[in-house]
């Protein structure tokens, strides 16, 4: 009996002895201090997301300023220490890019002395013209107040022509072509048809002037230069006369009516013809053949052209 009890206290005290550790395990647990449990990994897509979005309202915004019109002032001088050109400017202003079709757009135009524009910021070619003198640069436009002063380098050129002598030409008997200095096949024609002492208004430079007396064969060239905030003026001489033909039965005689008149150089070129009593011309120095033509009949006479004062030439005829 005292054997029993003995093994079932010993039995008692085996199993406190198993127990005991286990609890003062799990409390242990229950106090120890964990390490910081780590942040929740971000989402990146939704990252991705709200980064694109507010880049895009950036670029947006961007877009936006850089869109909107810029105040451009534009002027120009005819040298570096002139004053700014109050008036006869016309100002052309190019998007510095050409389109599909190879020319660059217009984009603003304005004529005034001082332009006022509004242009988005960007990159433009501005044209200004004063006269037949010209002159391209670039503009680069920005945001805030942008101020663009252009020199033309331009000069005046007024002609005149007269005939050997000194002896005056009519201007109405006179024309004037301006072109580029330089060889034949290089030059390009600046102004056509310019009447006598017209002031014209062109780049500084060289260019090559030719005078026409008439419309047949009296012309002069000659080489002028131009110089910037400068009139120039220049006549040139020419060796030619101003003619006029009759048919008479004598000389001093009433001109004939209805004659056909023809002129030819001593190569055989014709050079004029017309139909009247009393046709004037303009001949340059040299012999020519007069033919007058009344009826079936022609008449003729060879003359020689000197520069000099109108001249009248008859040619007579036998029918009266």
């Amino acid at each position: 009996m005292r054997l029993a009890r003995l093994l079932v206290l010993l039995l008692g005290l085996a199993a406190t002895l198993l127990v005991a550790p286990v609890a003062t395990v799990a409390f242990a647990q229950e106090n120890a201090d964990f390490p910081p449990l780590p942040r929740p990994r971000p989402d990146r897509d939704a990252t991705q997301s709200n980064a694109g979005a507010q880049s895009t309202d950036a670029t947006e915004a961007i877009a936006a300023v850089t869109k909107v019109p810029q105040p451009v002032t534009l002027t120009a001088r005819i040298t570096t220490d002139g004053p700014a050109i109050s008036d006869g400017l016309v100002w052309r202003v190019f998007e510095s890019q050409p389109d599909e079709t190879g020319e660059m757009a217009l984009v603003a135009k304005a004529d005034t002395g001082t332009a006022e524009m509004q242009l988005p910021p960007g990159e433009y070619n501005v044209h200004v013209s004063y006269g037949n003198a010209q002159l391209t640069e670039t503009l680069s436009v920005v945001p805030g107040q942008n101020q663009k002063d252009m020199v033309i380098e331009a000069g005046g050129l007024r002609l005149n022509s007269a005939v050997t002598g000194d002896i005056p030409i009519s201007p109405a008997l006179l024309k004037f072509d301006i072109m580029t200095a330089g060889p034949e096949a290089n030059r390009a024609m600046v102004v056509a048809d310019l009447p006598a002492n017209q002031i014209v208004t062109l780049n500084a430079g060289t260019y090559h002037i030719v005078s026409r007396f008439g419309s047949i064969n009296a012309t002069v060239r000659a080489d002028l230069r131009v110089e910037p905030g400068e009139l120039t003026e220049a006549t040139l001489y020419h060796h030619a006369s101003e003619v006029s033909f009759k048919l008479v039965s004598e000389e001093g005689g009433e001109a004939i009516a209805d004659v056909e008149w023809t002129v030819k150089t001593a190569d055989g070129t014709t050079v004029f013809t017309e139909r009247g009593a009393f046709p004037a011309t303009v001949l340059a120095e040299g012999e020519y053949l007069v033919l007058a033509k009344l009826g079936d009949q022609v008449y003729n006479r060879e003359v020689q052209i000197q520069p000099g004062s109108p001249r009248e030439i008859e040619v007579l005829s036998t029918i009266y």
